[in-house]
């Protein structure tokens, strides 16, 4: 091996000894004929001394810049005391530089790796080969790899089995656009890329593998996010005879061991809430329990106000009104408020009404607001008392839709939570149950709100008769507001799968064409089934303090689904394109 030893290894137990680094140029210093290289390899740092003794090697030292790779034989020797480097895993030793090869020279990179610079995200990405060098990029990376290991590890240990399934496949409707894959031995017809393994995992529990997993690659062709990448991981785990409660357990218990391996972070029991309760009280399906604050529904004392803002919605069968109440808030400026009120409208909010408490024992002369003119006294008093407001606080609320009031009041909380430091805890993890089985679009037809496989909590006949009252067998784990993953029981009866079908508009023909293959499988003895589905970029960016997935994958895409990098997707050859049997429209110029 060229080296003996990984610059964040180096310690105190190797003074005296003699080592090889191998590694990069990640600073140079020359202290008046005395030079300082500092290595810098995926494991972290080392300083290295060079002095005028060893006339070659100094030459060598004196000529070298930054990110040359180099091969670095010394002897380990203790750095005197207030020379120590607390902020380094080796900062306590230094290395007195016997040899010095340079294996290759280098280009200054395009910006600086050896000090914080604010260098825009393109940038980053067109060199991420450079930009991974970075000790923070590599600290990511690596603790990513920790958490697969680890993972794996809880699993294989209990029974589970690695199942790798097919990446070339064929759509199906799982609620985003699929990546397509034209054939070309089958002229007009396409592959599609899978948004999950959901099928397969399926198939292989009715074939005997009672328990699979796979860290398996994704797609789906969607509008990015900060969260959201066109290829991304999945941690997939599908198990047989085993319900919910006992997949939950098998599944918390995975992610506690996670956090106390890998962050030394102990959980205690997961609370449970029902999709019901969250979006009552925080206005969203993954509440943030570390923000001390709820939505409170006061719709029944603005039923009979003048004011058609808050008493239409009170008295829509499909609206809402709630008050958020906010500690302190009362000193807020109006331009902040003026703020809250634009960043409601992203949600679809017409306003953001709200009352300051100033000093609640004058009544109605202590409150100030545009708004309290439009309310009797006592459905005031009731509705601060109901909110908990005492005075310094500011009470906002939303009236419209139920929709835009959860979206709109839900996503203020957040916002309010994280600019005004509210947060009581680093970490609040959490399993919402009890989610619908279908959603409701405009015109009326109904969706899956997970997936057309996730079994109810009925009869196929109870569930025919009133589909929009059908709760499912679906469980989400969140975790600081963000899901980590989602899972549910699965329809294991061709009789059950066919009404799911039917409820949600897809033909005979069309579930015979889609889904043949699953309804096959399931008159041949399929066993109860169930699982789970994980986010290992979203676990990641939480476990590392990320602001983004693209900061926790090695090679990500950019906003708009391009690779800088590599240049992709990219235009190709016509002979190619006759191969596939595709001929290109032109676009029309623009004007």
């Amino acid at each position: 091996m060229m080296r003996s030893h990984y610059c964040g290894q180096l310690n105190e137990s190797l003074d005296g000894q003699e080592i090889t680094l191998c590694g990069w140029v990640h600073r140079r210093r020359d202290h008046g004929g005395v030079i300082f290289l500092d290595i810098r390899d995926r494991e972290g740092l080392a300083q290295v001394v060079f002095d005028p003794d060893r006339a070659d090697t100094f030459a060598k030292a004196d000529r070298v810049r930054s990110e040359y790779v180099v091969k670095i034989t010394g002897k380990v020797r203790l750095r005197p005391e207030g020379a120590r480097n607390a902020n380094m895993a080796s900062g306590a030793i230094e290395v007195l530089g016997y040899e010095l090869q340079v294996l290759n020279e280098a280009e200054t990179p395009p910006f600086p790796l050896n000090e914080y610079t604010d260098v825009g995200e393109e940038t980053r990405l067109r060199y991420r080969f450079i930009d991974l060098r970075r000790p923070e990029m590599a600290e990511k990376l690596k603790l990513r790899s920790r958490i697969t290991s680890s993972i794996r590890r809880y699993l294989d240990e209990n029974g589970f089995l690695d199942v790798e399934t097919p990446i070339l496949t064929r759509a199906t409707p799982e609620g985003a656009r699929d990546y397509l894959v034209p054939s070309r031995t089958h002229a007009g017809s396409f592959f599609a890329l899978p948004q999950s393994p959901q099928l397969f995992k399926q198939l292989l529990m009715v074939a005997g593998f009672d328990r699979y997993y796979q860290i398996a690659k994704c797609f789906r062709d969607e509008d990015l996010r900060a969260d959201r990448q066109p290829e991304f991981t999945q941690i997939d785990i599908e198990t047989s005879f085993l319900d919910e409660a006992e997949i939950m357990h098998l599944t918390e218990t995975m992610i506690r061991n996670l956090f106390k391996d890998v962050l030394g972070v102990e959980f205690g029991e997961l609370p449970h809430m029902t999709l019901a309760e969250a979006m009552r009280r925080f206005g969203s399906d993954k509440p943030d329990l570390r923000i001390p604050m709820e939505l409170v529904d006061v719709a029944d004392q603005l039923k009979d106000v003048d004011f058609k803002v808050f008493s239409g919605p009170a008295n829509d069968p499909k609206g809402r009104v709630a008050a958020l109440r906010v500690p302190g808030g009362a000193s807020m400026p109006r331009k902040q408020i003026d703020d809250y009120t634009k960043f409601v409208g992203n949600y679809g909010a017409k306003g953001l009404a709200y009352i300051k408490v100033n000093e609640r024992a004058k009544g109605v002369e202590g409150l100030q607001s545009p708004i309290v003119k439009n309310i009797a006294e006592p459905n005031l008093n009731t509705i601060l008392d109901r909110v908990g407001a005492v005075d310094g606080d500011i009470v906002f609320f939303g009236a419209d839709r139920a929709k835009v009031v959860n979206d709109a009041l839900g996503a203020l909380r957040i916002k309010l939570g994280h600019d005004l430091n509210l947060l009581t805890a680093e970490w609040a993890p959490l399993w919402v149950v009890d989610f619908p089985m279908f959603e409701e679009n405009d015109d009326g037809s109904l969706t899956a709100m997970h997936h057309p496989f996730t079994s109810p909590k009925c009869s196929p006949e109870e569930l025919e008769a009133n589909p929009a009252a059908a709760l499912s067998r679906a469980y989400d784990l969140v975790l600081n507001g963000t899901e980590l993953g989602g899972g549910s029981i699965r329809i294991h009866d061709k009789a059950m799968q066919q009404t799911v079908f039917r409820v949600l508009g897809i033909s005979e023909d069309e579930q015979q064409e889609k889904f043949g293959f699953l309804l096959d499988a399931l008159k041949y003895g399929a066993p109860p089934h169930g699982g789970l589905a994980f986010g290992l970029d979203r676990l990641v960016m939480l476990m590392t303090g990320a602001s983004s997935i693209r900061e926790v994958i090695a090679f990500p895409k950019t906003q708009s689904a391009a690779c800088v990098m590599t240049q992709a997707p990219g235009v190709v050859d016509g002979k190619s394109l006759r191969e596939l049997h595709i001929r290109l429209r032109e676009q029309p110029k623009a004007e």
